[in-house]
């Protein structure tokens, strides 16, 4: 089959025909159709310092995926939940399953997960096996939309998370594609005002059309001066903290509201100060780092959403490229000029 390779420590990714990979008696095997390219498959191509401390070549690239189920292991088929010619899509955090996090419900936090396109062969192929135990029916979902349920199930946890949205008013710092699916969450989930914020005019035109009501350039706008005009002094209740830039989390922490919550998702590459005292505890604030999806319950609540219509994470794509193309790919993310990107790889 075709796949998309990290060979060897460095920059880039090459086509190459690999075997078919193969399925225990617990696995699925999934013929892939759509496929979506994020900020992991960009450090990966760069071969950063995150990159060359976690990969280890040769490894099939790509964890955003959807397609058709084309077989299954004895158990799998006993189970009776998947059939062949499901369309399907998948967590793609392969966890234990016995560690405490695992046996706490918090299997996210699993300490032996392996991310497929990282740890372990991915999806952008022709073919990926998984475990039976990851992969949900999409149900009528359309297959690109599919594709890019894992990082709109990001977005749909950083905004869940301590269930304090309907009626409140949401900032949303960062509005890369998992910023705009949050903005559009908020709006699902029934926040009565939802704030975006970014640098890029871009970014910002994108969070519109997901439904902010109000949006930001923190280039030229005084947010958290805006933010306490649009909530009459009170602040944020919630804010999500998408960037991972210190500036951010600055910003995070002065437009939420006295005893507020900021979900933080952005990944800093370097360190931020922060005066907890100021910021932190005197304002009786929470704090949740957020990691990948709540397995199942995140993806449960973020197909009903995306089934009842109230949340549709479509016009967050931008690009669609094949495969071979993966350069062009990478190349719009770079320079800011896309929203979601997708690979386009089987019929």
């Amino acid at each position: 089959m075709r796949a998309l390779v990290k060979t060897a420590p460095g920059p880039g990714m090459q086509v190459q025909d690999v075997p078919k990979p193969k399925i225990g008696d617990a696995d699925v095997l999934i013929r892939v159709t759509h496929a979506g390219v994020c900020g992991t498959d960009l450090h990966i191509w760069e071969w950063d310092s995150w990159a060359s401390a976690r990969l280890k070549p040769p490894v099939v690239i790509g964890h955003e995926f959807s397609g058709e189920v084309v077989a299954l292991g004895a158990d799998a088929a006993a189970a009776e939940l998947l059939q062949v010619g499901d369309l399907v899509t998948a967590e793609g955090h392969i966890v234990c399953g016995h560690c405490l996090q695992c046996r706490l419900g918090e299997a996210h936090l699993c300490r032996r997960t392996q991310i497929i396109g990282v740890d372990r062969d991915g999806a952008f192929a022709d073919f990926i096996a998984m475990p039976a135990s990851n992969v949900m029916k999409l149900d009528g979902i359309p297959a690109e939309v599919g594709a890019i349920m894992d990082p709109t199930g990001n977005a749909v946890h950083t905004v869940l998370e301590g269930r304090m949205v309907a009626g409140s008013r949401v900032l949303v710092i960062g509005c890369g594609p998992i910023g705009c699916f949050a903005v559009g969450a908020a709006r699902a989930a029934g926040a009565s005002l939802v704030i975006a914020s970014d640098l890029n005019a871009r970014r910002l035109e994108l969070a519109r059309t997901m439904g902010a009501h109000v949006t930001l350039d923190a280039g030229k706008d005084d947010v958290v001066a805006r933010v306490r005009e649009l909530t009459d002094d009170d602040g944020a209740d919630l804010v999500c903290e998408m960037s991972g830039h210190p500036a951010g989390h600055a910003t995070a922490f002065a437009a939420a509201r006295l005893g507020g919550r900021v979900n933080l998702l952005g990944t800093p590459s370097r360190s931020t100060e922060v005066d907890f005292a100021r910021d932190v505890i005197f304002k009786g604030l929470t704090l949740y780092g957020v990691t990948g999806r709540r397995m199942y319950d995140t993806w449960d609540v973020m197909r009903r959403f995306i089934r009842s219509g109230q949340l549709d994470p479509r016009p967050v794509i931008t690009h669609r490229f094949p495969m071979d193309r993966i350069a062009d790919a990478i190349e719009v993310i770079k320079h800011g000029e896309a929203g979601k990107v997708i690979l386009e790889i089987g019929g």
